[in-house]
């Protein structure tokens, strides 16, 4: 059983490894876009192995019970989004935003950016998870700037800049973690390993934590979309290819927050080092409240949704901070929800730029009338992330203001504030996407729907009923993160 476990890890890195290798050098689109399919749908079942059997920790690698589920969530949201991508970038070929080249180019860094967030998840050594997220990084500025266009350079550039100031940051911080582990655990790499650090973290000098902690949650928060560090977001959402902005999104702004939260175990296990706690609940309140007033502002349907996703990062931050077994619990609940329900609408959000040839809200109209299985998946995915019951986001929405109101209550009315502010603005935009008058030319669009209803199935599954063991699960993480 413990090989079976070592395959699949093994799997989960060299597999999409391999594929961005082979990718780069295939001139058929067909066959490109299968073998990304392929490599996938691979990497899924390999991540659904860990559930039965799980590797024994190393210095480098390390499978646990709080990284397990992400590890499923990165692998199925990356399976579904390359479906998605399949019919997307073709059309994108078709029409010419694209060429041959570039598209080889898109295929081999959609799983070079794979293994990155896998290498991520399974890291257990601070450096190899810093070193993880910056190749994410590159590797997504990369995509972001691929239609070559002024806009999408510019994008591409910010985000190279402002990322590149997080990562640098993050690196200081983990730099001084290193140093406040040295005298209690020697120089090497264990003292470089998550597991026996946490296990020594009592030990360490308090003033280190506190200073490591302020650059890894600038740095890394960078990366999360957190207010202030979050300009880059909007303008990679806009102007790259939209399964990026699923996989942005989705997956890697949850990557960064993995991070924060790592390191926040750290420091709460330290007795004497600062709280945590607080800086996490200002950090993502302010990013909740001013996401949703900036979204009123939004004229371009992917920057809309883009500060949609600082919002709920937002959120997601506020909950973790907040702390305790119910607040935790909903935190782990949202992050899940937010990927499947974020990613759909992404999925829809993509199709229907195709089919109006713009991204201009004022200019997407009556898409129900139009395009019924775009319109009325839009409307899901935005009643379903607005929080309208009975979709999951909602359950996890309700548990995390109920445990605010129980501890804080002047916090929950500031929590409240900025869900009915973005709960607003949301549905007076779809209003007009999905309801007004068309005007404009369109264009058919034939693309699977397999991964919009997928998602949005198990949203709606999650808010009605959710498996014992899954809940069970959630309970024992939420406890590991105090």
């Amino acid at each position: 059983m413990s090989n079976l476990s070592s395959v699949a890890v093994a799997a989960l890195l060299v597999v999409p490894a391999s594929a961005a290798l082979a990718l780069i050098g295939l001139s058929s689109y067909r066959l490109g876009a299968r073998l990304n399919v392929g490599a996938a749908f691979i990497t899924l079942l390999a991540a659904g192995v860990l559930f039965g059997v799980r590797p024994e920790a190393n210095l480098y690698l390390r499978v646990d019970d709080f990284n397990i589920y992400l590890i499923a969530l990165n692998n199925l949201v990356s399976f579904t989004t390359s479906v998605f991508s399949a019919g997307y970038i073709a059309h994108e070929l078709e029409i010419g935003r694209l060429t041959p080249k570039y598209l080889r180019f898109y295929h081999s860094m959609y799983q070079a950016l794979i293994f990155a967030m896998n290498l991520a998840f399974l890291a257990n050594n601070i450096g190899l998870l810093w070193v993880a997220i910056e190749l994410a990084t590159l590797i997504t500025v990369l995509m972001v700037g691929i239609y070559r266009t002024r806009a999408a350079l510019e994008a591409a550039w910010k985000y190279f800049i402002l990322g590149s100031l997080g990562i640098a940051l993050a690196l200081f911080g983990t730099i001084l973690v290193y140093l406040a582990a040295q005298p209690v655990m020697g120089q090497g790499l264990p003292a470089m390993a998550w597991d026996q650090l946490l296990a020594n973290a009592a030990r360490f000098e308090p003033a280190l934590l506190n200073l490591a902690f302020i650059f890894l949650l600038l740095g890394y928060g960078t990366k999360t979309g957190l207010f202030p560090l979050h300009a880059w977001l909007p303008d990679a959402h806009a102007e790259g290819p939209t399964p990026i902005s699923a996989v942005l999104s989705g997956l890697l702004l949850n990557v960064a927050l993995y991070a924060v939260l790592r390191f926040k175990m750290l420091m709460s296990a330290n007795p004497n080092a600062l709280a945590p706690g607080p800086l996490l609940v200002g950090v993502g309140l302010a990013s909740l409240l001013f996401a949703a007033l900036m979204i009123y502002r939004r004229g371009d349907i992917k920057r809309l949704f883009a500060y949609s996703s600082i919002e709920h990062m937002g959120i997601m931050t506020f909950a973790f901070g907040m702390g305790g077994p119910l607040a935790n619990f909903a935190g782990l609940l949202h992050m899940t929800m937010h990927s499947l329900t974020k990613s759909a609408i992404f999925f829809t959000v993509g199709h229907i730029s195709q089919a109006k040839g713009t991204q201009r809200i004022s200019t997407i109209r009556g898409l129900t009338a139009t395009h019924p299985a775009l319109g009325w998946g839009l409307v899901a995915g935005v009643v379903a992330i607005v929080g309208m019951p009975p979709f999951g986001v909602f359950m996890s929405e309700f548990l995390l203001v109920s445990s605010t109101f129980a501890r804080q209550p002047l916090l929950a009315l500031l929590l409240v504030l900025g869900l009915l502010l973005a709960f607003g603005t949301l549905l007076w935009r779809l209003h007009g996407m999905a309801f007004g008058e068309s005007h404009g030319a369109t264009t058919p669009i034939h693309a699977s729907r397999l991964p919009m209803l997928t998602h949005l199935g198990l949203v709606l599954m999650a808010g009605i009923w959710l498996p014992e063991p899954l809940v069970a699960w959630f309970q024992h993480v939420a406890a590991l993160l105090g």
